[in-house]
């Protein structure tokens, strides 16, 4: 079932585009904790990959795949105090394996590439969904997509120019998905400031 925006209408994904640019990043998605099972969360992720490539085509690489595990905060507890120093769960940990420079690099021939892994943590994430007022599931493919895009190499701590960068490719691959503007201040299909 396409996912549908606040006024009903369908996802709107551009199928055509991505056949012309690839398929996106194959994702391996495991899902540990009990995630809510009325929702397809599989489903979720790959159309939020799908919709990321449209808007960061370096990820639409046939060669690319990423694993993706939906977890608790009590595992990604550990993954943050084990590989960041950080003794507390977060909402989404990306743990990428090339650089930026290596995956802008990459032809489209060759053996598979691993791009890196991604772990969501349940608690975390519905607790935050919950304070913005938003489903569990936008939530989640915004995590997704945010996710991703650390793979790729984007970052938003280095520098108010990059982290700008990184959330208006958010912004436009969620509206592709008919999911509004996280950050709130933004007109989800342009992904330009409100009122300009």
């Amino acid at each position: 079932m396409p996912m549908r925006d606040s006024t009903g209408k369908a996802a709107r994904l551009d199928l055509q585009r991505i056949a012309r640019h690839g398929v996106p990043v194959e994702l391996e998605i495991e899902i540990e904790a009990v995630w809510p099972q009325a929702f397809d969360w599989e489903a979720l992720a790959e159309r939020a990959a799908a919709a990321l490539c449209q808007v960061a085509p370096e990820l639409a690489n046939t060669r690319l795949s990423a694993s993706l595990l939906f977890s608790d905060d009590a595992e990604v507890h550990v993954l943050n105090r084990e590989w960041r120093g950080k003794d507390k769960p977060t909402n989404v940990l990306s743990f990428p394996m090339l650089t930026r420079q290596d995956l802008l690099a990459l032809p489209q021939d060759g053996p598979p590439e691993l791009l890196g892994d991604i772990a969501l943590a349940l608690e975390t994430c519905a607790r935050e969904a919950a304070e913005k007022g938003v489903p569990l599931e936008h939530h989640a493919a915004h995590l997704v997509v945010h996710g991703l895009l650390h793979l790729a190499g984007h970052d938003h701590v280095s520098s108010d120019e990059e982290a700008a960068a990184m959330e208006s490719l958010e912004i436009k691959a969620l509206a592709l998905m008919g999911i509004a503007d996280p950050y709130g201040d933004r007109d989800p299909p342009s992904g330009s400031p409100t009122g300009n």
